[in-house]
């Protein structure tokens, strides 16, 4: 799904100003026959990165919500949240087109209920199922959120 409409809106008011957003990212696992455990990633078409699903919460969404709502719109799974596992305030970025933006990231351990993965909306390219242990590569920001999602419990991890 493109920029949503609220910032759009936003954007309209405050130009490239610096905005703050939540965001989500949706680290969705499921367990193998064999008794692994996969995680769904999936490639986006901006920079070609593998990924756990990630996006933003709308105005007034349950961040939760926000995560399940994300997962299904990108990659056609159904998926239940479990845990909200790290906390972290990302670093200030900037787009390409000069709009400035800072997320507080949300990132929640999903359990797998149907779908089969794949690019749903255009915002990926590729969408998939992979072992924990045969993941591709990914940044080091991700493989954290990944990590965070594996760690036993239900304890939120609060990352500086």
């Amino acid at each position: 799904m493109p920029t949503p409409d609220f910032v759009l809106d936003l954007r309209a008011k405050v130009g490239h100003d610096l905005l703050w957003m939540p965001g989500v990212t949706a680290v969705v696992l499921r367990d193998t026959p064999s008794g692994g455990r996969e995680v769904l990633l999936v490639k986006r078409a901006d920079t070609g990165a593998w990924t756990p699903v990630t996006g933003i919460v709308d105005p007034g969404e349950q961040p939760a919500v926000a995560g399940a709502r994300e997962v299904l719109e990108e990659a056609d799974v159904v998926a239940h949240a479990q845990a909200l596992t790290s906390v972290r305030s990302l670093e200030p970025m900037q787009y390409a087109n000069g709009d400035r933006a800072q997320y507080l990231d949300l990132t929640f351990r999903f359990r797998y209920v149907s779908g089969d993965p794949h690019p749903a909306d255009g915002e990926n390219t590729d969408a998939g199922w992979f072992p924990l242990d045969a993941m591709p590569p990914m940044s080091a920001a991700m493989a954290a959120r990944v990590a965070s999602a594996l760690e036993p419990g239900d304890v939120c991890q609060f990352r500086a």
